[in-house]
């Protein structure tokens, strides 16, 4: 039987968090809906855990951002300041670009660990994780995200 994550490993797991592979409904962007629910997360719980304020609006966050021509306090400040969902989206609509690019941005996503030192990183997870026999079918970062948080078993 595959190995499982050492429970504690990486820390806190929030399995209410969305899979990276989940696409925002607007724009068909990939780890979006994660962002903003990271967002949610803090503005009702006041911070992350430790395991995710780490790389919270830097990571997969910044690089979406980037990609977007934004910044992540930008995605920040909508979701802390909005009251419901659909303020959120109306504002995030008018933060956008017009053409989101969401094919590019959703394959380099994909791809994420898939070089030479992304497989080195994946790799360096999985061992800290107790799960160094997956490391040949988590394939990226968004595969180490869900098995992390146990979407993937």
């Amino acid at each position: 039987m595959p190995s499982q994550p050492i429970p504690g490993s990486s820390g806190a797991i929030l399995t209410e968090l969305p899979s990276p592979y989940l696409p925002h409904r607007a724009t068909g962007l990939l780890h979006l809906p994660r962002f903003l629910a990271k967002c949610a997360y803090v503005k009702t719980h006041g911070a992350l855990p430790p395991s995710y304020a780490k790389n919270y609006k830097r990571g997969c966050d910044r690089f979406l951002c980037q990609h977007l021509g934004i910044e992540p306090a930008a995605v920040e400040k909508i979701v802390l300041e909005s009251a419901d969902n659909a303020e959120i989206e109306t504002k995030l609509a008018a933060l956008l670009p017009a053409d989101v690019r969401a094919p590019e941005w959703n394959r380099r996503y994909v791809q994420m660990g898939m070089t030479v030192a992304g497989r080195e990183f994946l790799k360096e997870a999985l061992t800290a994780m107790g799960c160094a026999d997956r490391a040949e079918e988590i394939k990226s970062v968004p595969d180490l995200i869900d098995f992390d948080e146990r979407r993937l078993v």
